[in-house]
Formats: C-alpha cells, sequence, structure tokens
C-alpha cells in the first residue's frame, strides 16, 4: 500500500528525518512509533502532501504519490484543523465536497456516522462549544467518511476518556475489517499491543527498529518466567537450573518468583525440578511489552 523510501528532510539546522524507509502492508494497521520530535509528524505530514521531502520518494499503490491519490487518504492530524465558528454539519459537508463526494452523499454518509457515534443532535452545534472529546468525535468522522484506502491517524486517542477511546478503538478496528489500510502514531503502548500489526520506531530522525509485533516481541525474549507455587517456601541451594530475580508472597499465602533460566535449560527442566519439591500453581513465561522494548531501544540510543 505504501512505501516510504530515503526519505530526508531538513528544517534549517535541524534534520527531522534522516534516511527512514518504510513498508506499510495494504489492509494492515501499522503504528509509527517514537519520543516527541523524533519526526514522527514530519514523515506524515510528507505521506500527506502537505510537505516535500528533500530526497527520496513515496509509493502509493505502486505509484509514485501525487495529488490524484489525496482524495483516497484521511487524515487526522493530531492539532485538530476544524472551524471552531462554523456549524459541525455543514462544516462536514464542505469537507466531504473537497474530498470529492457530491452533497446528497455527503448527507447520507454523515447520517450514518453522526448515528453510528450518537452525535446527531450535533449538526447545528458549532466546534467551540464542544469539549476536545467531542471535536475529535467530529473530526474522526471527517477522516474517514469518504471511505479512504489509508487512514492516517496522529494520536487519535488524544482527549477522549476511557469509554470513548474504546468506542475509536473499535471503529478504527471496523474501518480495518472493511479493508482500510491504517497508519496511526501514538504514545500508548497499549494501544499498540491491541490494534497493530505492524510497527516502526523513530527516535532523532532515525528509524532503528520496524516489524511485526508479535515478531519483534518474541525477539526480545530473555528465558524468563514467573511461577506460582503454593506450600512452605523454598530454599534453592544453586543445582537448581535458574536462578532467582524476584521473590513475593502473595495474599493467599502462595509464592511468587520470578526466575532466569540457566545455560541450556528450559521450562521443562524447571518443572521436573520443581514438582518433586512443591505444589506448581502457574509457570509463565514473561516477554516484554512494546512499551518495555520502546523505553529500552529510545534509552540505549539516547
Amino acid at each position: 500500500m505504501l512505501s516510504i523510501r530515503h526519505i530526508v528532510k531538513q528544517y534549517a539546522g535541524h534534520r527531522a528525518l534522516n534516511d527512514v524507509s518504510l513498508e506499510v502492508e495494504s489492509g494492515k494497521i501499522f503504528g509509527l512509533l517514537g519520543p516527541n520530535g523524533a519526526g514522527k509528524t514530519s514523515l506524515i505530514r510528507i505521506v500527506n502532501q502537505i510537505t516535500a521531502p528533500d530526497s527520496g520518494e513515496v509509493y502509493f499503490n505502486g505509484e509514485r504519490l501525487n495529488q490524484s491519490h489525496i482524495n483516497r487518504i484521511g487524515y487526522l492530524p493530531e492539532e485538530r484543523g476544524l472551524y471552531k465558528k462554523m456549524e459541525i454539519g455543514e462544516q462536514m459537508i464542505y469537507l466531504a465536497r473537497l474530498k470529492g463526494l457530491s452533497r446528497d452523499e455527503a448527507n447520507k454518509r454523515l447520517k450514518y456516522w453522526f448515528e453510528k457515534l450518537g452525535i446527531e443532535g450535533w449538526w447545528k452545534k458549532k466546534i467551540e462549544e464542544l469539549s476536545k472529546g467531542m471535536q475529535q468525535k467530529a473530526q474522526f468522522v471527517a477522516t474517514v467518511m469518504h471511505e479512504p484506502d489509508l487512514i492516517i491517524l496522529d494520536e487519535p486517542f488524544s482527549g477522549f476518556d476511557p469509554v470513548n477511546a474504546e468506542v475509536i478503538k473499535d471503529e478504527i478496528l471496523e474501518l480495518n475489517r472493511k479493508g482500510a489500510t491504517i497508519l496511526f502514531s501514538t504514545h500508548r503502548m497499549e494501544s499498540v499491543e491491541e490494534l497493530c500489526d505492524s510497527i516502526a520506531l523513530i527516535n532523532k530522525s532515525q528509524k532503528i527498529l520496524d516489524g511485526k509485533v508479535k515478531h519483534i516481541r518474541n525477539s526480545y525474549r530473555n528465558d524468563t518466567y514467573l511461577i506460582e507455587y503454593t506450600g512452605q517456601q523454598l530454599n534453592f541451594d544453586g543445582t537448581q537450573p535458574f536462578e532467582i530475580v524476584g521473590d513475593t508472597l502473595s495474599e493467599d499465602d502462595s509464592h511468587i518468583i520470578r526466575i532466569k533460566l540457566n545455560g541450556s535449560h528450559n521450562s521443562n527442566d524447571v518443572l521436573q525440578y520443581l514438582i518433586p519439591r512443591t505444589r506448581i500453581n502457574m509457570l509463565q513465561e514473561v516477554i516484554p511489552s512494546m512499551n518495555e522494548i520502546f523505553i529500552e531501544k529510545v534509552n540505549h540510543i539516547s
């Protein structure tokens, strides 16, 4: 769907993007991650043709990105861009017409989305009369009502309470199930775990990590496990196939230990050692979360 090749973008004395290349697969959800100032928004603006790269190319469905692709892209910017003094209904019609819809088709689609998001009574309201979260709902409608092939969301959950964030998350997943490719930038690592097929991490203008979420997490596995057992607290003499890296006592007097395997040992070796000595309630591998990986990679580069 989207091929970003060797993009460089310079602003005065600051290089915002330094030889960044990404591949966003059609029909997937792709997370663009990075700390503030990393270059994410600069890249998104290039894809939306708001700015141009100093060098490098972007391809959309195999064609070099050009003005004809604008109507096939929906963009929700982090800085909200609706006219505060204009009535929401007429503003949505205006934006839909810019995307090539007739007034009748725009009315039809807006009615569908307003009912779907429970905002039927907003047609005559002005943007300035709404909370930040409600403004975000209106902007989300403006982003998707022309049924774009590629939907770009820059911090889409900003301003939402947990209930409405869940509503928007469900709508993103539904749009994806219907065939839309989603590219979104976020600081919410839990959203990455829940939504993304693949991610790229940008830091200090460079891509430092990319790939499928499952593969990335698996690559950071480090033979660490949580074990819960019941009975007397075990005393370890150094002959066990693991080392203890954390030990706690739960409220029901079950013992919870965090272990790291020694050498070439595996989880079966752990069970063979523990079963004759105690009752095992749980053995669970600890795989680093995307948040932990994000922090490790950013701190390592810093």
